[in-house]
């Protein structure tokens, strides 16, 4: 055979398997991650990536509450919420009239949601739930305490929204109320 079929030959069969070639085989569509997946995906690799960032590294097997107690107060520099302290003129007042020099931090409700994500990547990585450094009692003081300390500082408390009472029962009593008016 000469060079110039050899590479004709060549050719062919590289162009077939290459994508858009004849012989690709159809491929399932992958259903997009939910938001919650994503971000779940996305702190799952940034607390991974602080781990190894760690002097010296520390591997998953290694990790325990410690670390992320140390992940959480790492966060706080991101934050954007103004905690004010208690030296702070506007300590306590949910809206001050001024600023203030006061640091800002991870919120509350941001750390929460953040920890129970982490928590379930934890787990759906192999981990075992009675070993999961998210879910020991250390991490839920933590989040108690930045809770009840923002709470103080910001003036605002954190109440359990009450659930509403059906909307169903209520008009049913209505509607007999109606109806017995309407027969007498």
């Amino acid at each position: 055979m000469s060079s110039s079929m050899q590479n004709d030959t060549v050719q062919a069969s590289s162009s077939s398997s290459r994508p858009g070639g004849s012989d690709q085989q159809p491929t399932a569509a992958v259903a997009p991650l939910s938001r919650y997946e994503s971000q779940k995906k996305r702190d799952w690799n940034t607390f991974g990536q602080y781990l190894r960032n760690q002097s010296p590294p520390v591997s998953l097997s290694q990790c325990n509450f410690n670390h992320v107690l140390e992940f959480l107060r790492y966060l706080d520099q991101f934050g954007k919420t103004k905690v004010h302290l208690h030296g702070c003129i506007f300590f306590g007042q949910p809206d001050p009239p001024a600023p203030c020099t006061c640091p800002l931090r991870q919120a509350w409700g941001s750390l929460d949601a953040l920890i129970g994500r982490l928590r379930a990547a934890y787990e759906e990585h192999g981990g075992s739930p009675e070993n999961n450094p998210f879910g020991t009692g250390a991490i839920r003081v933590y989040l108690r305490e930045v809770k009840e300390c923002q709470s103080k500082a910001r003036g605002i408390p954190y109440t359990k929204k009450k659930k509403k009472r059906s909307q169903l029962k209520g008009t049913h009593n209505t509607t007999s109320k109606s109806f017995n008016q309407l027969a007498s």
